[in-house]
This record gives structure tokens, C-alpha cells and sequence, in this order.
């Protein structure tokens, strides 16, 4: 008997669909009509030990018991899905041939390999295991998966980083929260001070943004626009640019602060003659933006609909597991295996019966384009977020899955439409001696730009620099500048972070961090965490006080920046995660071993648990008003669904059991 074992309910639904029938429904299983059985896991059915589970004084938080590190790991059963995993291990015993089909990720990985293991299944078994890769739960879609499974023993790497991770994040997160909540409740702060690895440096993100507002200060700045005529009588204008010899009255970032040297040179070219010293005029293009990946999705979705990344990670994961409208929408990658390009007519005819507002642009679609979507050189076990083919028979969709849908659906159909084309002008202006500037742009086909034109659409582009033109000029050409126009500028204060941003941020941590070397290390892997547990990690430092919304924009309270300033800097940084991540990929890839990164991590762990805080850091501070201390929420659930990131209590600061 061959065992599948699916990573949720829903997936073994959609793989027991495929095969054979008739079938039986058991209580956690199908059994097929030829006496092979599907199965499922409900999210995590196994957790690691909480620390008093493995000696009886770790109840009680206390400084003088850390840092706690486990001789031997221990996973044990969770009590409210137990019976799925005795139903699970009782149909292990008796298959001869088992399929992994966790989620084609580093957690859905190690996910099903925890049950597994569980088991204690005989070594021949264990070797035979194979995997099971599938992104869409369209039928047409499984049976392919199920043509190409792999052994299992090819991603033993991927979840050795997984588990890795698992109990790296346990040690951070469980030694530094009780070590800083039990320094706060001597100073009389009532809460737990949770730390995590990526939520710290997350809520350090805020803290510093916001010191760096509360903290600025305006400086004014000057601009000289030079407003020109040509011979025709067309007008246009231009920008000074000051030479070397304006430096001692500039800033780091090249403006003028003295307003005395602006008001100068507007005197002195007014009524002056100009000449058109430098032409440069280039025709460009550009390529439709890839499809999207979750963060992009998220981030796109928060500047369109003001939706938070949770928000958008439950409808994608409704329209992937409800309605099978999209594949898989926890990916990492914005590429598509060259293969899947032969289904692209059968997607684009089911996006004009899905989103009616795209029929005139499916209807133009030339599906026989290949956009640098199709790459597979950049496609592992998952690809970008798309589309299926699958057709909904009447609209079933709310209002804002048919949004997030429109947003994938709209970004995939981009890759049929040909380049952006534009001409971009470039001219240099001499007037009495100083250095002017004017640009333009003009549109010679939309191309792909179409599809974000209407209201409706979202996009990167939708922002692009406004249509500027500048009259036909030539090099040498004189012109007269009518007149110098002094522009009174002042310098802005960073914007406050907002869900939009702050995802753009985690995306794209490498501008954050300190270290130079890290940070071109980080240009192409960059992340402050993963793309299924980011959504989660901002809403739990929502749901633990230290982050508050005003309006659109995300502040720290004042327990999140007292949390930061006591901590040591390193803990607050992105430096850090920042590495692990790095070197946590390196294991996936087997590149790095597990245990030379434990041991770095536990002498990393003993230094900061000895640096010293100051007394006065939570004194006065009040606990959150409503803390919500449900279990769901101190185990720090980031995946809708019931699959929970193994120890992501740990990962961002959990409680144990016994703290109140």
C-alpha cells in the first residue's frame, strides 16, 4: 500500500481527487480503489518541548537558569491534533511505500519529515520515501506532479536548514524573552519583553525611523530654474547644476545651502543667451514586471487597498485552497519553469472568464511571447504566484479575493504584451558659464503599460514620471533665458513606516544593514525573514504592544522602543538575521554545516545574556491595555490554515506555559 501524506487537509483532497475511484472516506484518510490511502497532517503536528518539559526548574523564569540548551531536542505531539497522528502513524506501519507531499518549502519539508521520523519507521522505508512537488491544486496540475516525484533523501539538506532554524530560533528567542522580561518585571514592567531574531530587528526598523523624525530638523535648501525660449518662441526649462567650486556650500547630498549664491546666479543668467551644449537622445525599453511572489503581492496589495500582509496572505491562501484559482502563494520566486509556458492559452481564456474587467486585454494577449518570466535557472520547488486554468462557473469570489486576484492575474497577462518603448531626452544648456539640465521623456508604445493604465490596476509603474516633453533642439542651438527663478526648498523628514513600506523593508534589508561585507552579500538574498512567516511577524509585535497603527502609518509604543534601547545593538539590527538567513540557505544547499552554526550561535547567545541593562529602561512603562495572550497568538501563528511555523514561539519571543 502507498501512503501519500499531505501537508493539510486540503491538498490531500486535491491529490486524492486524481487518482484512482471508487474511494472510501475514513475518519483522516481516503482510502483509494486500489487499496492505496491519502492522508494529512493539520499544519504542525508536532512541537518542539517547551523548556520545563525538559527539567522541572525551568518553570519558573529566572536569570540564574540561562541560557537554557537542550542536551537532546524533543518533539513532542500536540494536544489537539494527536489523533491525526496516531491515525497517521498507524497507516505508516503498514504501507510499503511512503510519498512526502509537504508544501515545496523549507518548512513543508521539514513539516511531514517530523511526522515521519515519528513513525520510527524501518531504515528501508525510511530510504524509499519519495516527494511529492506540487504549487497548483488544479487536477491537471497534480497529475503532473505526480508523474515527476523525487526521492525524498534530495531535500534532506532543505530540511536539515528547517530544523536547523526550528531550534536556533527555540534558543534566541526562548533565553534572551525570559532574560529582559524578568530584568522589566524588576523594574516593574508587568508584561512579557519578547525578542525574537527577525521581530527585533523588525521593531528596531520602527523604533530608529520614528527617533529619526521625532528628531529632524528642516534645513532649507535652493534650487536655480533656468526658464528658456527658443527661437520659435517655445518655452521650456532647466535645472542648475553647481560645479566643484559651490561644494563648500553644499550638503553631503549635493544641495545648495546658501541662498545667497542661488539668488547670484539667477541674476546672472536672466536675459542671457544659452547655448545647447550637449544632446543625448535615446530610445529604451522596458520589460513587463515579473509575476509576483508573496511580499511583492503583499506590498503592492498595502499601496493599492490598504490591506495588511496578513490581510492579503488569507485571501491568496483561500484562493489557492478554496477556490484553486492561483497556485501556490507562499513562493519566494518570480520565475516560471519554460515547460508551463505551453499552458498559457488555457490561462489567459480562464482570466477573461474570470476577471471580466481584463477581457479586452486577454483578448489581445499574444500568448506566443516569452517574457524573462520563464526561467528555469531561477525556479526550484516553487515558481511565482499565477493563475490557474481553472474557470469559475458564476462569481463566487468576494470583493476583495476578486482584488487579489485582478492584482495576479493582471501581473501574469503582462508577460504577453510586448515592451514599454520610450525616448528619453537628455540636454546639457550652457548659460554664462554655468551648467543646466533638462529631461524628458516620451511614450512610442505602451506596450505592457496598458494593462495598468485604468483605474483599478497596481503596480510599480503606475508611479513612473509623469509624460514631459521638450521642444525639437539640436546641439549648438541658441536660446535665451528669460529669466532665473530661485526655488525655496526644504529638506523632508524620513515617512513613517507603513505596511507597504515595512514589507519593502524586510524584502529588501541589505539597505538597513551595517555591514559593508554583509551588505554585498545581501544584494542578490537578501530578507528579513521568509516569505510565508513576515506576515506573521509584524502582526504579533501588533498583537504584543510594541507596534501601534495611526491611520496608514506604523509607530512603535513606547514599551517597543524602551524594549530596543535596552537591548544590545546587535539584537536590533538586521545584521544578524540578516547572516543567518544567509547561512541557513547555505545548509539547505548543503554548503554549510548545521552544527559549526549551533555552536557559533551558542557563544553569540552566552555574550549577550551578560551584557548589562541599564536599571531605569521599563521603568514607569505600562503593560499593553488588551494583550492577547491566546494560545494561537503566544505560539505565534503565521500561517493560515493550522500550519504554524515549528517554534515560532520561540522565533519571536513565545511564552512558556507557565508565565502570566
Amino acid at each position: 500500500m502507498r501512503l501519500y501524506i499531505a501537508e493539510k487537509p486540503s491538498l490531500g483532497r486535491a491529490i486524492a481527487a486524481v487518482l484512482p475511484k471508487p474511494q472510501k472516506k475514513h475518519e483522516g484518510y481516503i482510502e483509494l480503489a486500489n487499496g492505496d490511502c491519502v492522508t494529512w497532517c493539520i499544519g504542525h503536528l508536532l512541537e518542539l518541548a517547551e523548556p520545563e518539559q525538559y527539567d522541572e526548574r525551568f518553570k519558573q523564569w529566572r536569570l540564574d537558569t540561562l541560557p537554557i540548551v537542550p542536551e537532546q531536542w524533543q518533539w513532542r505531539p500536540k494536544r489537539q491534533t494527536s489523533k491525526q497522528l496516531t491515525a497517521i502513524k498507524k497507516l505508516a506501519k503498514q504501507a510499503s511505500q511512503l510519498v512526502h507531499a509537504g508544501d515545496p518549502d523549507r518548512e513543508g519539508q521539514l513539516l511531514v519529515d517530523l511526522v515521519i521520523e515519528h513513525c520510527r519507521l524501518p531504515k528501508a522505508k525510511m530510504t524509499s520515501i519519495q516527494r511529492l512537488l506540487i504549487n497548483d491544486l488544479n487536477p491537471p496540475a497534480v497529475r503532473k506532479a505526480l508523474d515527476k516525484l523525487r526521492g525524498n533523501g534530495e531535500f534532506a539538506a532543505l530540511s536539515d536548514s528547517a530544523r536547523t532554524r526550528s531550534h536556533a530560533d527555540w534558543l534566541y528567542g526562548i533565553n534572551l524573552t525570559r532574560a529582559y522580561s524578568v530584568r522589566g518585571r524588576q523594574q516593574g514592567y508587568p508584561g512579557v519583553l519578547s525578542v525574537g531574531r527577525v521581530q527585533t530587528p523588525l521593531l528596531g526598523l520602527v523604533v530608529r525611523r520614528d527617533l529619526e523624525i521625532a528628531n529632524f530638523v528642516a534645513k532649507p535648501y535652493y534650487q536655480v530654474r533656468a526658464e528658456l525660449l527658443t527661437e520659435h518662441g517655445e518655452r521650456f526649462s532647466a535645472m542648475w547644476q553647481p560645479s566643484e567650486a559651490c561644494l563648500p556650500y553644499q550638503d553631503e547630498e549635493g544641495r545648495v545651502l546658501l541662498r545667497k549664491l542661488a539668488e547670484h546666479v539667477a541674476r546672472k543668467i536672466t536675459q542671457q543667451n544659452a547655448l545647447v551644449d550637449k544632446l543625448e537622445a535615446k530610445d529604451k525599453q522596458q520589460a513587463p514586471p515579473l509575476p509576483y511572489n508573496l511580499s511583492s503581492l503583499q506590498i503592492d496589495a498595502a499601496k493599492r487597498f490598504g490591506m495588511s500582509a496578513k490581510q492579503v496572505l488569507e485571501v491568496a491562501q483561500s484562493l489557492y485552497e478554496r477556490h484553486t484559482l492561483i497556485t501556490y502563494p507562499r513562493s519566494d520566486s518570480r520565475h516560471l519553469p519554460r515547460q508551463q509556458h505551453a499552458g498559457a492559452p488555457k490561462v489567459v481564456a480562464a482570466l477573461a472568464n474570470n476577471h471580466p474587467a481584463l477581457g479586452e486585454f486577454t483578448a489581445k494577449a499574444d500568448t506566443s511571447l516569452k517574457s524573462k518570466a520563464w526561467n528555469d535557472a531561477k525556479v526550484d520547488a516553487h515558481h511565482a504566484i499565477i493563475p490557474t486554468e481553472k474557470q469559475l462557473a458564476s462569481a463566487k469570489l468576494s470583493d476583495v479575493e476578486q482584488k487579489i486576484y485582478g492584482l495576479i492575474a493582471r501581473q501574469y497577462l503582462a508577460q504577453f504584451y510586448p515592451h514599454y518603448r520610450y525616448r528619453e531626452v537628455r540636454a546639457e544648456i550652457r548659460i554664462e558659464e554655468g551648467l543646466f539640465l533638462a529631461k524628458a521623456r516620451q511614450d512610442l508604445a505602451l506596450g505592457w503599460k496598458v494593462l495598468f493604465q485604468r483605474e483599478g490596476a497596481t503596480n510599480k509603474q503606475d508611479n513612473a514620471e509623469e509624460q514631459s516633453r521638450l521642444p525639437a533642439l539640436s546641439q549648438g542651438q541658441q536660446l535665451l533665458c528669460e529669466q532665473g527663478v530661485v526655488e525655496d526648498k526644504l529638506t523632508q523628514p524620513p515617512k513613517p513606516f507603513s505596511d507597504a513600506t515595512l514589507l519593502a523593508a524586510m524584502t529588501g534589508i541589505a539597505r538597513f544593514v551595517q555591514s559593508k561585507e554583509l551588505k554585498k552579500v545581501l544584494k542578490d538574498t537578501d530578507g528579513l525573514g521568509t516569505e510565508a512567516t513576515r506576515a506573521g511577524i509584524i502582526e504579533l509585535l501588533f498583537k504584543r504592544g510594541f507596534l501601534q497603527r495611526q491611520g496608514k502609518q506604523i509607530h512603535a509604543s513606547d514599551a517597543g522602543k524602551a524594549l530596543i534601547g535596552a537591548l544590545p545593538e546587535a539584537c536590533s539590527l538586521p545584521d544578524m538575521t540578516a547572516l543567518w538567513e544567509q547561512q541557513l540557505e547555505a545548509i539547505a544547499s548543503a554548503q554549510h554545516q548545521s552544527g559549526a552554526f549551533m555552536t557559533d550561535l551558542k557563544q553569540q547567545l552566552q555574550s549577550l545574556l551578560q551584557q548589562p541593562v541599564s536599571a531605569a529602561a521599563f521603568s514607569g512603562l505600562k503593560a499593553p491595555s488588551k494583550p492577547r495572550w491566546s494560545k494561537g497568538s503566544r505560539k505565534g501563528s503565521s500561517r493560515s490554515g493550522g500550519k504554524r511555523r515549528s517554534t515560532s514561539s520561540r522565533s519571536t519571543g513565545g511564552r512558556s506555559k507557565a508565565t502570566s
